[in-house]
């Protein structure tokens, strides 16, 4: 039986004394979409990077993350000298039919620049391509570390539709700087502060 939400009860977390996460609390439906909002250094990509298991928190528990995760860093985190589908495929396998994979990239309009390696290409088409490659993993949650920044406004909608129709009811947990993302995902938000009531960068 699938945990009914992730749960978070008193995170704590410091890095060299600097309190980052202070008695965090804060649940995640399952099965929904959940934006996590606040200002620069509150602690959001910390928050993810322990329900990822990248990192530990200092106190506190965390209960109902899934086991099969996939994301999008805040850095894309491609093969650079790969091409977008072999990006994709080097997450899927071979067995997953290229067809399907070429499919997916034009769907966030990227029709055309599918042989070119990595390397050549823009941030927002490179933010794209880490997007389609954690959509297409199989999993049960994805986490969304402000997968749209670079985007123009035209690109952005394009790439939350494609959010949109291919989560395939699972849990999402996105960070961003917009509410706006979280909205058009159909969403909640969780707003999260500064310890201590400190004031953040942006």
């Amino acid at each position: 039986m699938r945990v009914a939400e992730i749960r978070v009860d008193g995170m704590c977390k410091a890095y060299g004394g600097k309190r980052v996460l202070e008695g965090f609390q804060a649940a995640f439906p399952a099965g929904s979409v959940t934006g996590v909002v606040g200002p620069s250094g509150c602690g959001k990509t910390t928050l993810l990077h322990i329900l990822m298991g990248i990192e530990r928190a200092d106190a506190g528990t965390v209960t109902g993350v899934p086991h099969a995760k996939s994301a999008v860093f805040q850095e894309d985190r491609l093969l650079e000298g790969f091409n977008a589908v072999s990006n994709v495929r080097f997450v899927l396998g071979h067995r997953h039919p290229e067809t399907d994979i070429r499919m997916h990239l034009e769907q966030v309009g990227l029709a055309g620049s599918l042989e070119q390696p990595v390397s050549e290409l823009s941030g927002g088409m490179r933010r794209r391509v880490a997007l389609v490659r954690a959509l297409l993993a199989p999993s049960d949650i994805v986490f969304l570390d402000e997968a749209f920044k670079g985007l123009d406004t035209q690109t952005r909608t394009q790439a939350l539709a494609y959010v949109a129709a291919n989560r395939r009811g699972r849990t999402v947990i996105l960070v961003t700087h917009s509410p706006e993302e979280a909205g058009a995902l159909g969403g909640g938000l969780i707003r999260m502060q500064m310890p201590d009531g400190l004031g953040g960068s942006g």
